[in-house]
């Protein structure tokens, strides 16, 4: 990541405090393996921005550096000139998301030589923001130094929110079939992604299936594929020659989607694979997923656009899941599941490539290998939805947090039990406003950084359940 950083200054207030706090910044951004884009000390009075000259000189240099920088960070030593900082950002040019960081006064300095006041002129700050129309985030102190943990966690976080900005805006996604017939559930609007900046390429399982026909087993790639499998998840209960189908078909899918730049997919992963080629798809998404090009069930291309999103702002696998079951009587606990498309991250070192029989009732088992089978352990998780209004041409969204649990369930496929507090009026939400019945989800905690990232930068309506 790289962030450009503007030290506020006013005038009157001591110049030791500029020097410090941007020693300070710098130090910190380093520390967390952040580059930095700031004027020299030279460039201004100690590389600060107070006047208009000053702006032009802060958002000239951002503009040289406007293909690295994801974000601009504020920083406040002292009460700061709020119409520099505001001009150098707006003339910058640059769309990114802005955090505003305000340093506390010492309650025994509050003397000439060390008095901050950037309690008060954060809020000015902010004031001159809002009237430019640039979107901003705060810091969840109002003031808070540098170096704190709290701070620290507020730039991790903010980090965050920019790569969700920054990728989220120009993703490219890949459809790979149709629409089960089935799901009405998966349907969504390309065309208001596409207004957005998320661009949606297409192709036929009939290209998918004829390339991966012509493959010899003997082929160079299908054997780097086999070995690749192989490396990823036990495969002892399965048939060889189903496995040597997968592999052919992750060179295909592989092909494709380096071809048009693909960062994400969304596969038709039944029945005509079951039906017309002889296996599921399940495992070669999963290790998808675990390589960070998430990959969802049933074309669903808002669930993929979710699943992205939660990878973004933690930089952790994300899966996709249905809502599927109660557990029990408790309201606040559920299930999780699907037929085997997790990322390995979700299932540990238990996981294992086996059958789908819910599908083999219908298409016989035998085509149906392929599934990553096993259950989350216990430990943090998130959840997210995105989806495309199309009655109302907006995109909406919601998330939330809870946590995996090592409570017992017995069945198959990937699954796992969650405890989500007020689950009840989430599923209310969900019903109530015409969400789909997948989620995407993620084994970090990353419901506020999409929230930002959502209402604040993409203006999304969001519901972020607590």
């Amino acid at each position: 990541m790289t962030l450009g950083v503007i030290v506020g200054n006013r005038d009157f207030f001591p110049d030791s405090l500029i020097s410090e706090g941007r020693q300070d910044i710098l130090q910190v951004l380093a520390e967390l393996g952040i580059d930095a884009v700031i004027l020299d000390e030279d460039a201004t009075k100690l590389g600060a921005v107070e006047t208009w000259q000053n702006a032009k000189l802060c958002a000239e240099l951002f503009k040289r550096n406007a293909d690295r920088i994801d974000g601009i960070l504020v920083t406040l030593p002292n009460f700061g000139d709020e119409k520099g900082i505001a001009d150098a950002i707006k003339l910058s040019g640059l769309n990114v998301p802005v955090l505003i960081q305000a340093y506390p006064d010492d309650l025994d300095k509050l003397y000439v030589e060390r008095r901050r006041d950037a309690f008060c002129g954060k809020i000015s700050v902010c004031n001159n923001l809002y009237q430019y129309g640039i979107p901003y985030t705060l810091t969840k102190l109002h003031t808070v130094h540098p170096k704190t943990d709290s701070f620290k966690q507020d730039l991790r976080q903010f980090t965050g929110v920019c790569r969700v900005v920054k990728y989220l805006r120009s993703a490219r996604l890949g459809a790979i079939g149709a629409r089960p017939n089935a799901f009405n559930t998966t349907r969504y609007s390309e065309k208001l992604l596409q207004a957005f900046g998320i661009s949606v390429s297409t192709v036929d399982l009939s290209e998918i299936f004829g390339r991966a026909n012509k493959l010899d087993d003997g082929d160079s790639r299908v054997k780097d594929s086999l070995a690749r499998i192989g490396a990823y998840i036990r495969t002892d209960a399965v048939p060889s020659a189903a496995v040597v189908k997968q592999a052919k078909l992750a060179v295909v899918i592989d092909a494709w989607m380096n071809e048009y730049d693909i960062t994400a997919s969304a596969i038709q992963c039944w029945t005509s694979l079951q039906a017309n080629y002889g296996v599921n798809v399940c495992t070669i998404m999963s290790m998808m997923s675990e390589a960070m090009m998430p990959s969802a069930c049933e074309v669903d291309v808002t669930g993929v656009t979710s699943m992205y999103a939660l990878q973004l702002a933690n930089l952790t696998p994300s899966a996709l899941v249905d809502w599927n079951n109660n557990y029990g009587d408790d309201p606040d606990k559920c299930v999780l599941f699907h037929c085997g498309n997790w990322a390995k991250s979700f299932l540990g070192n238990e996981a294992r490539m086996y059958n789908a029989p819910i599908l083999g009732t219908t298409v016989g088992v035998e085509n149906t290998y392929g599934t990553v089978e096993g259950k989350t352990p216990a430990g943090p998780f998130s959840y997210a939805r995105v989806t495309t209004d199309d009655r109302n041409g907006v995109i909406k969204a919601y998330v939330g947090d809870g946590a995996f649990l090592d409570d017992p369930v017995e069945t198959f496929g990937s699954r796992a039990v969650v405890r989500v507090p007020e689950l009840q009026r989430l599923m209310h939400h969900i019903c109530k406003n015409g969400f789909e019945h997948h989620a995407a989800m993620t084994n970090s905690f990353t419901s506020a950084i999409l929230n930002e990232a959502f209402t604040t930068y993409f203006e999304w309506e969001t519901y972020q359940h607590v």
